[in-house]
């Protein structure tokens, strides 16, 4: 299907994700504005497949460096709570779980189960956000437009902690998020909006992706409204490309101790 199109008799909103504070904001945001929405849950990654796909892609040093800091952000996250509290306050967010929105377990988006479900389900769009990279079968199954929320300005910052490298990077003014279609590469299809904010001294490893969410609800609800009517106007993702990944650890002390980037 074509971007843009939908079907005549569908209006409802699918969002696949694997769960967590930050999806959680924006299922709310959209059930709030649109209701119709139904969410495909994916099981979590396993961290074993996780760092055997790390290995093979960056090497078994890099790896287990970025593996480390995701263990010590995990401990930290407890420390900035309040920061957290915070954020949700000042966006008058939401994100606690709404028992009102059917949910849908599934192993991962990328299995014959999953596929079956959308088409009984029949969307009229595919929201993605913190879930799995879809397979080029999965992506040509899609009977309507797929769009994914990243917590990062394409192309510059792609992948993943997109608001921490543009602060180690001195681009702070590339601090935000990015919605876009979904095509075959890692965070590469056209965009259709994008959102900045300014981080607080505050902020961290651990509260930049809910800063870039709460303050970005605003332009996912448009870019669903714009799928909905079939006015997508998705731009080029034009400018400097390059995939990001989790600092491995030795980088992430460093800027934080010599940096105050944390």
């Amino acid at each position: 299907m074509i971007a843009g199109m939908t079907s005549a008799a569908s209006t409802l909103i699918l969002v696949v994700t694997a769960g967590g504070r930050n999806p959680q904001i924006l299922i709310n945001a959209l059930h709030a504005r649109f209701n119709n929405v139904t969410i495909l849950l994916e099981e979590p990654e396993s961290k074993s497949v996780f760092l055997k796909r790390r290995i093979r892609k960056l090497g078994l040093v890099t790896a287990l460096g970025q593996f480390a800091t995701m263990v010590a952000s995990k401990f930290g996250k407890r420390f900035t709570e309040k920061r957290g509290a915070e954020i949700v306050g000042q966006y008058d967010v939401d994100d606690s779980e709404n028992p009102t929105v059917p949910v849908i377990a599934i192993a991962s988006i990328n299995t014959p189960s999953a596929i079956g479900h959308i088409r009984t389900i029949n969307p009229a769009v595919v929201f993605l956000v913190s879930c799995r990279m879809l397979s080029a079968s999965t992506l040509s199954a899609m009977p309507c437009p797929v769009i994914n929320f990243h917590a990062g300005i394409n192309p510059h910052y792609r992948g993943l902690m997109g608001g921490y490298w543009a602060r180690v990077e001195n681009d702070e003014a590339n601090f935000g998020a990015t919605v876009h279609l979904v095509d075959a590469g890692v965070d590469t299809g056209d965009i259709l909006y994008q959102s900045r904010m300014t981080p607080s001294k505050n902020d961290t490893i651990h509260t930049y992706p809910l800063l870039q969410t709460a303050a970005s609800t605003d332009i996912a609800i448009r870019a669903v409204e714009d799928a909905l009517s079939g006015n997508l106007k998705p731009l080029p993702a034009n400018g400097n490309s390059r995939q990001w990944y989790h600092p491995p650890i030795w980088a992430w002390l460093w800027n934080g101790f010599s940096r105050g980037i944390w």
